[in-house]
């Protein structure tokens, strides 16, 4: 009997080895980068190759206004304030870029799983001139009336005049965004997504360096103040902008351009712009939603809504890995749909929402259990340690529903149809959130609660709404 048990640990132990040992050098391989083919082979292991780089590059786009809040907060709190004010502007040009990566995702996979090399070549310059012309509108006046702007944001003239400078380079180097956004997408669709997550990398490395020899004038740098700031971030963006047009033209990429064919092709673009605007659309819903709720939460006083910014910035920070898997599976569904292998795609998302589900669980259960202790974190206010933790720990109970919604709603985006998750984002936030928030604080008197509550709700409506549509399977229809 002994002898036997010692037989099964070993067995126990050598499987756990080989499976970690597997696993190990499946990292590896995601973050070097890979050729596979996609449309073909195991989905877990494509899952995981592809998901690993993506989720990397959803925190690498993050780390750039955290390096520069920390390194400005040592000039004063006026310049945090221009940092955090222009960054809430740079959301409308996120917005922006992030539907447009979002068509030029759906088209580039929809061609590489075709295996249509040239059309997906094709559709990633034209995004790119789409995107270069759509940021000329945002870079011209934002450079121009930058104090203006932050004026208009509340600032005082003294303090907008003085510090503005930042705002402008950051508004008038939009197109550096824009581009760094689209060009990505095109690398993540292709299969590419090491790529993407490497120039973040590289973008941040640069701005990490530069922001404090520019802020404080170390060594041979000039002392530029805020704007050194500005003038790093838009540095290292720059730098990776240039490194993506190096591997489109001169790289072994799937996406590959070439100098003689390029040309504009205007029922393309007439494509990835109607695309875009159901994503914009999308992020627009959400976003006001999130001021309506802030709207109600405001009643019950400064440190509700202080602990309630606070728990959704840890909750936004804490789902980007959930975003990086469910682009993972956008990916997955474009290409397969391309090859003709429908029931491929439906069956990657499938595996991806479970997936993405027991990581959301694990995340809420940290948060449901420790709350305070994150929101403690980034206060030392008692009371607003409080509130947050009693926001983050509601909400938290809705992740493990909105981690398989998240993988729904992109993967529906990702067979092109833009449409049917706008829907699904207005029924959810505006017809069922606002409202069930109001009712249950205001009028059935449970205060804030009320809110965080109506937040778990709407986002369990929204996987459901979106789980019962996915079956339904008409996004596999869809042509691009």
């Amino acid at each position: 009997m002994e002898k036997t048990e010692n037989t099964l640990t070993a067995i126990k132990k050598l499987f756990y080895k080989m499976n970690f040992s597997d696993l190990r050098i499946d990292i590896i391989e995601a973050v070097k980068g890979t050729e596979r083919d996609y449309t073909s082979g195991n989905l877990k292991k494509a899952i995981l190759l592809l998901s690993i780089p993506m989720v990397l590059e959803m925190l690498m786009e993050s780390v750039f206004a955290i390096v520069d809040i920390y390194f400005v907060s040592k000039i004063n709190s006026n310049a945090v304030a221009v940092v955090g004010i222009t960054e809430s502007m740079l959301t409308i040009i996120y917005s922006l870029a992030w539907g447009l990566s979002t068509a030029t995702s759906a088209i580039v996979s929809r061609r590489i799983g075709e295996k249509n090399i040239e059309g997906a070549s094709n559709a990633a310059f034209q995004a790119i001139i789409t995107g270069f012309t759509i940021s000329l509108f945002i870079a011209i006046p934002g450079f121009i009336f930058a104090p203006e702007l932050l004026k208009l944001m509340g600032l005082s003239a003294i303090i907008a005049a003085e510090y503005s400078g930042y705002t402008a380079i950051m508004l008038g180097a939009n197109v550096i965004i824009m581009l760094l956004f689209v060009m990505n997408a095109v690398f993540r669709s292709a299969g590419d997504a090491s790529v993407s997550m490497k120039v973040l990398w590289i973008a941040n490395i640069i701005n990490i360096i530069l922001d404090p020899c520019l802020i404080f004038g170390w060594g041979p740098f000039p002392e530029l103040g805020i704007e050194g700031a500005a003038i790093a971030t838009t540095s290292g963006r720059a730098f990776a902008v240039l490194l993506q047009f190096y591997i489109l033209f001169r790289g072994n990429k799937r996406v590959k351009l070439k100098h003689s064919e390029l040309k504009p092709d205007f029922i393309v673009i007439k494509e990835i712009i109607k695309l875009s605007l159901g994503t914009v659309g999308q992020n627009i819903i959400a976003t006001s939603s999130w001021i309506g709720l802030v709207r109600i939460v405001s009643t019950f006083g400064s440190e509700v809504v202080a602990g309630y910014t606070i728990a959704i910035r840890i909750i936004i920070f804490s789902l980007l890995p959930s975003l990086g898997i469910s682009n993972a599976a956008s990916t997955l569904v474009g290409q397969n749909l391309g090859a003709k292998k429908p029931d491929r795609a439906e069956k990657s998302v499938w595996i991806t929402a479970k997936a993405n589900a027991l990581l959301m669980a694990v995340l809420g259960f940290v948060f449901i259990i420790f709350p305070e202790f994150w929101v403690s974190l980034l206060t030392a206010d008692v009371e607003v340690i409080s509130r947050g933790g009693e926001a983050l720990r509601i909400i938290s109970y809705g992740f493990i529903a909105y981690g398989p919604g998240m993988v729904l709603i992109h993967s529906i985006n990702g067979a092109g149809d833009t449409n049917t998750p706008t829907k699904i984002n207005i029924f959810c936030y505006w017809l069922l959130e606002i409202p069930l928030a109001y009712i249950l604080a205001m009028i059935l008197n449970l205060g804030e609660q009320g809110v965080f509550w109506a937040i778990v709700i709407a986002e369990a409506a929204m996987t459901l709404t979106a789980a019962i549509i996915f079956n339904k399977g008409k996004w596999k229809e869809r042509t691009v």
